[in-house]
């Protein structure tokens, strides 16, 4: 890792995961959380927090959920993120709120899609921690039949579908007499988008509170969005609109892209 200040280290880690342009940084698309949603407790005790120690703390980084007993999903500019500054050592926590002294952690080892770019339509934003212990009592997310939302589009089936949000990040903005600052991160939140647009590589969601909508905000990049109520889930956390209460971007899992890459290490549907 680079020679440098833990102060620097934290800011250029905040720049790098909690941005929302793509254009800009590597990460620029990352890290978004759940808002408008509630705590989810025991609801999805499959759905995880990416951890790393920076600074000699561990830090709840990203989201993520198992789709084997040792394989751990999540985003690829989470992992290429922390593997750019050097950390190599990092750790899953399924604990419904993220303690960073007391807190269960589970080794693994971050394996980054090595097709991902930024810079392409299809960024291949995917990437897996292979756990050192395997969670056989933990419930498994199934992943998505190859073009199943190309064929739902094509059927109509989309309109009006909801997806459900999981995640560790920061929560909706708080508005007060001062500068209005994003809530509290660490806990696993839930929330519930409405399908907007479909593109080769991206589904468009509703987080637009004002029509009963909630998504994702800082925090919740690589975070699992199911079909509906289902355990499938559809696409990954990974950007959205700078105040976290109008679009949630997320990178289907039905791709020739990102089955090609995930066939690697779980067998798919």
């Amino acid at each position: 890792m680079k020679v440098e200040s833990g102060r620097r280290l934290r800011r250029s880690i905040c720049i790098a995961l909690l941005l929302v342009l793509a254009v800009v940084l590597i990460s620029a698309s990352a890290a978004l959380a759940i808002t408008y949603g509630v705590p989810d407790g025991d609801g999805h005790p499959g759905v995880g927090a990416l951890v790393a120690e920076l600074d000699g703390q561990k830090v709840a980084v990203c989201s993520g959920a198992l789709i084997s007993p040792n394989v751990f999903l999540t985003a690829a500019h989470c992992t290429a993120a922390l593997e750019s500054w050097g950390v190599t050592d990092v750790w899953v926590t399924f604990d419904p709120v993220f303690d960073a002294e007391d807190g269960t952690f589970v080794p693994g080892e971050m394996r980054t899609n090595p097709g991902y770019s930024h810079r392409r339509s299809d960024t291949g934003d995917v990437a897996v921690i292979l756990l050192d212990t395997p969670q056989d009592a933990r419930p498994i997310a199934q992943l998505p039949t190859a073009g199943q939302f190309d064929l739902m589009a094509a059927q109509n089936g989309l309109r009006g579908q909801t997806f459900r949000a999981v995640g560790y990040g920061a929560q909706e903005l708080v508005f007060t007499k001062g500068k209005p600052y994003f809530g509290p991160n660490g806990t696993r939140m839930t929330a519930v988008s409405t399908f907007d647009a479909l593109t080769n590589a991206w589904l468009h969601l509703s987080a637009n509170p004002a029509k009963g909508d909630g998504g994702t905000g800082y925090g919740d990049s690589g975070g699992p969005n199911f079909l509906g109520e289902s355990d499938v889930i559809a696409g990954l956390t990974v950007t959205g609109d700078a105040v976290c209460r109008a679009t949630n971007v997320i990178y289907r899992l039905d791709t020739p892209s990102a089955r090609g890459f995930l066939a690697q290490y779980v067998t798919l549907p």
